[in-house]
């Protein structure tokens, strides 16, 4: 089946266009210009731009992956983030035991055979961390990787896979391995020297997990983690720019200098965006929302409510971005680095039809995950 739309406005991912028409046929985009036939086209008053690629959802829609391996807590996430324009995700692994990793890997591959909308692959940030650097991580789940482990990331069915580990944990041998069997191996939640940083990118890394977040700081004489992060030209950097885990001085920093083309936005989020919970029990303690912000009970950050939306409007009204780099962000920047850049992330022929339209405040009014609309704003 066939459809046809006229957007008044439309980001492509290089270029914007005005009054412009394009066509979506079996989940693709089939048709975008002159050459489409706009009679029997739907109008979308506002500007349509790709859908938003999340690196790092540990939750949404009132569930929290680690507390619901399951499909139907992945449909769950998907539905919650497509109301604030995420098209595709890598719903995110929290240090845990083997089997709740082993159950969320199973519930992935699933995911994947069935072709869910929205799920890209999965992501596992721990267990294998550094504990002064765990922030909400349980220091009685963090581990060296085992055999049963590795075996779990380097399956073949469970689509895109990123594992965040502590370099000064993890050998470089390891890092290889898990790089030669597809796994994009991200720094984080790690006290490592810059020394070993370098190492393990030489090893592979090829990216870092909510940078500045829970990782050894940039100093004059040690650049530490950060330090090295900003300075490396080839990997990516993940950013959750809510205005509480970063000051905004730190993200047009970190931006300057990697380059908002190995920039990708990430919300971090949990359970609470998309749906209306204010506390969320986990392990002995609760995640409390006070406003846009989620806490521990000792005031320690607890992941975000931060949604792809958000960022994008944060990034371009606080940070004073020109909009194209906040979309491109948020979209073709974190599908390049997933390996998705011939698919999705923007807005051309052959292209997944993942697509949102924004009203002039950047709000999400509709989402279209595959050329089916998942969201429309009443």
């Amino acid at each position: 089946m066939s459809q046809t739309f006229i957007a008044k406005q439309l980001f492509d991912g290089s270029q914007f266009h005005d009054n412009i028409a394009f066509s979506v046929a079996h989940g693709k985009i089939d048709q975008l210009g002159s050459s489409v036939d706009s009679s029997q086209a739907t109008k979308l008053d506002g500007l349509v731009t790709a859908g938003y690629v999340d690196a790092q959802v540990n939750g949404g829609g009132g569930v929290l992956f680690n507390q619901s391996p399951t499909t139907e807590a992945l449909q769950k996430m998907v539905q919650g983030h497509a109301t604030y324009g995420t098209t595709a995700m890598m719903p995110t692994l929290i240090t845990d035991e083997l089997p709740v990793i082993e159950a969320a890997a199973d519930a992935m591959a699933q995911a994947i055979a069935q072709k869910m909308a929205g799920i890209a692959g999965v992501h596992f940030e721990g267990p294998h961390l550094s504990t002064p650097k765990r922030g909400i991580h349980s220091s009685d789940f963090i581990r060296p990787v085992s055999d049963k482990e590795l075996a779990q990331y380097c399956r073949q069915d469970l689509g895109k896979v990123i594992v965040t580990v502590a370099p000064e944990n993890v050998p470089a041998d390891i890092i290889k391995e898990l790089v030669a069997n597809g796994v994009k191996v991200c720094l984080g939640h790690s006290n490592a020297t810059s020394d070993i940083v370098l190492s393990a990118l030489e090893a592979g890394a090829s990216g870092f997990t909510h940078l500045y977040n829970a990782m050894s700081p940039l100093t004059s004489r040690e650049p530490g983690m950060v330090g090295v992060a900003l300075n490396d030209d080839n990997s990516y950097c993940g950013l959750i720019v809510d205005h509480h885990h970063l000051h905004p001085i730190s993200s047009q920093l970190a931006i300057k200098a990697k380059g908002w083309q190995h920039i990708m936005l990430v919300t971090d989020a949990m359970a609470h965006v998309g749906s209306d919970i204010q506390s969320l029990p986990y392990l002995d303690t609760e995640i409390i929302r006070d406003g846009d912000k989620l806490t521990l009970p000792n005031g320690t950050l607890a992941g975000s409510a931060l949604d792809m939306a958000t960022a994008v409007r944060n990034c371009h009204k606080d940070l004073n971005l020109p909009l194209e780099q906040c979309l491109n962000m948020a979209s073709i920047i974190p599908a390049t680095y997933l390996g998705l850049q011939d698919s999705q992330g923007k807005l051309a022929q052959g292209f997944k039809a993942d697509f949102i339209l924004l009203d002039d405040n950047l709000q999400v009014m509709s989402t279209w995950i595959g050329g089916q609309s998942v969201f429309k704003h009443n």
